[in-house]
């Protein structure tokens, strides 16, 4: 990565050294130390993530699918958007969505579109989700081999109208940064039809 100096000569911000700190089952610590403009570096600790996806799944009625599911980082229940890590490796994360909406609301869509890309902390973390618009919704099984346990096994679900859902997230009801975000880019959709990427866009 390059970005210009005061100079005006592009800084090229070169990883000196590497080290990880840290390996889990889902996430990771690194700690680089990066080159710094002006001369000298700093050390940045990188928390290393697979991504995710999230899924608006919006009905013919406009009413947008909700989980309420427990997360315990923040001690709390969280309204939230049917969602999954990409942990399968070399799945498209278009197919992780699919199936995360049929294994979370037990739903397939006949049409896919990419909503936005989001960096949820990008000051520590390169976690990257995919926030996709479903629509076209029908009921599908559960898929084979998929078990509901842990937090799933206490997670509830509601279809909101899509207005009523935005109030919920000005009025602090909604705080999971995807539902934040897929849900009023979902409600600018339906108003101001803005031009959205293909399902296998990045």
């Amino acid at each position: 990565m390059t970005t210009p100096t005061g100079d005006g000569r592009p800084h090229e911000f070169r990883v000196l050294d590497s080290e990880t700190v840290f390996e889990g089952r889902v996430i990771a610590l690194r700690r680089d130390t990066v080159a710094m403009p002006g001369g000298g570096d700093s050390v940045r600790e990188v928390v290393t993530h697979p991504g995710a996806v999230a899924v608006v799944a919006l009905d013919d009625q406009d009413r947008v699918v909700l989980l309420r599911q427990y997360r315990h980082p923040v001690g709390a229940h969280l309204w939230e958007l049917p969602a999954g890590l990409r942990d399968e490796d070399g799945e498209p994360p278009l197919r992780t969505a699919q199936r995360e909406l049929a294994e979370e609301a037990l739903l397939a869509a006949g049409r896919w579109s990419l909503l936005a890309t989001v960096y949820n902390s990008p000051g520590f973390s390169d976690e990257q989700v995919l926030v996709y618009l479903a629509e076209e919704l029908s009921e599908v099984e559960r898929p084979d081999g998929f078990v509901v346990e842990h937090e799933e096994a206490d997670m509830t679900l509601e279809r909101v109208p899509l207005a009523e859902a935005v109030q919920r997230v000005f009025d602090g009801d909604i705080r999971n940064s995807s539902a934040v975000i897929g849900v009023l880019a979902a409600a600018q959709v339906r108003s101001g039809a803005p031009r959205l990427r293909p399902a296998d866009g990045d």
